[in-house]
């Protein structure tokens, strides 16, 4: 990883980057900045570097896809400078930016990321270099929404409702999906789509693979869950097709693994493909739908099928394409067996876990058994951006702090300068 641009204010961090593990110095450990003279041998796999193809992390911790609702007409803003450089000066391994649409009408909402034109590159430019120059990987997870595509941005729904129509900015008439199903009858009913357009939609991802490129970034991950496109296909609840993208679940996977195809003819090869999937729909069979919709047994198939299309790594989400999901009680770590089924079922897949993990010990423990290969962390990382240097202390691990925020750390001796 580089920074294009070194005489920019993006100050590059010296060694591995904060919230990589370093050795303290006899001067830190008199002055009280650590309780340890030495670090772990080995230390946890939390903090331990993680290869992917050309692509080293400094630790396993990723910061989560979640949408921001702060672009516009997809262009990043200094919102997402400030939103994504709080992680990469904080020791997050790598950085996942927010869904991202590869054509305006493949939005989720008016206000979410975009890369379906050049002169979007730019401001993603800029926060890939703020990133690389805290030795951060960041990636970046392409999306097309489908049937759930021209709605509201997530906090003006109570006010203003779920769809968004033309006068305010949305494209009901351009809401697309494999078959003409709605999610729930008061959402847009989508138009089918042709081959041709398929086609189309599947190209729009490769072109933005070419612009995430060029942007610099270390990943790509296709967004193949929560019930947007590729997810819509996938299922049997929402794909009705009899052509050759509908039917058999080969046929169902179709639509994503000829993107796969696309994707990796333009992506270099020194760079990881991930996919995140909604491992199961959590849909009780019913007369509408005897199969219950996308199984975790589904889900493990795919898998299979994906490694044999230089995917490296599957993000083990789940729901998100039905409002009759009945999801389980949100205990600690729920989602994490669907990370440790794959693993254990599809040997060359990597996995990441993610959903409910919140504190240090419980995502070192589920790399250490063998559960999952990356820890994914969302909620808990908008709650508290110091999780990571925070978690190396809760873990006996004598983390790299950024060079600005050394005065920071804890410690049991006080001076001033």
């Amino acid at each position: 990883m580089t920074v294009a641009d070194t005489n920019n204010f993006f100050q590059k961090q010296e060694g591995n980057g904060p919230g990589s593990a370093v050795e303290p110095t006899a001067s830190e450990i008199s002055q009280g900045f650590t309780t340890i003279t030495k670090n772990p041998d080995p230390l946890p796999m939390l903090f331990q570097p993680k290869t992917i193809r050309g692509l080293t992390l400094k630790n396993h911790m990723v910061l989560s896809p979640m949408c921001m609702y702060s672009a516009t007409d997809g262009f990043a803003t200094n919102f997402h400078l400030a939103h994504i450089g709080q992680y990469a000066i904080r020791g997050v391994g790598m950085i996942m930016m927010e869904d991202t649409g590869v054509l305006p009408e493949g939005r989720v909402t008016p206000t979410c990321l975009g890369l379906w034109k050049d002169e979007q590159i730019g401001k993603l430019s800029e926060i890939v270099n703020l990133a690389h120059a805290h030795n951060a990987a960041i990636g970046i997870q392409l999306t097309h929404g489908g049937r759930k595509s021209s709605t509201a941005t997530m906090w003006l729904r109570r006010k203003e409702g779920i769809l968004v129509d033309s006068e305010k900015g949305g494209w009901p008439d351009k809401v697309v999906g494999p078959s003409a199903v709605p999610y729930a009858d008061d959402w847009w009913h989508p138009k089918e789509l042709t081959v041709e357009e398929i086609h189309h939609i599947q190209q729009s991802f490769a072109d933005s693979a070419v612009r995430a490129e060029k942007a610099g970034f270390d990943v790509i991950e296709l967004h193949a869950a929560h019930g947007y496109l590729f997810h819509q296909f996938l299922s049997p609840i929402s794909n009705k097709r009899t052509d050759e993208y509908g039917g058999s679940l080969e046929n169902r996977a179709r639509m994503l693994v000829e993107t796969v195809r696309r994707i990796r003819k333009v992506w270099s090869q020194e760079k990881p493909l991930f996919i995140r999937i909604s491992v199961t729909d959590w849909v009780a069979p019913s007369d509408e739908d005897p199969t219950g919709g996308w199984k975790e047994e589904d889900s493990i198939e795919l898998a299979k099928l994906l490694a044999k299309e230089e995917v490296d790594l599957i993000d083990c989400s789940a729901n998100g394409l039905s409002p009759k999901q009945i999801i389980p009680p949100l205990v600690p770590g729920f989602q994490v067996p669907f990370a440790a089924a794959i693993k254990k079922n599809v040997p060359d897949m990597l996995t990441a876990a993610v959903g409910y993990i919140t504190e240090a010990k419980q995502a070192n423990d589920i790399l250490e058994e063998g559960k999952a290969d990356l820890i994914y962390l969302g909620r808990v990382l908008l709650r508290n951006p110091n999780f990571v240097l925070d978690a190396a202390t809760q873990l006996g691990v004598f983390p790299q702090y950024p060079h600005q925020y050394e005065k920071g750390r804890n410690k049991t001796q006080i001076t001033l300068y």
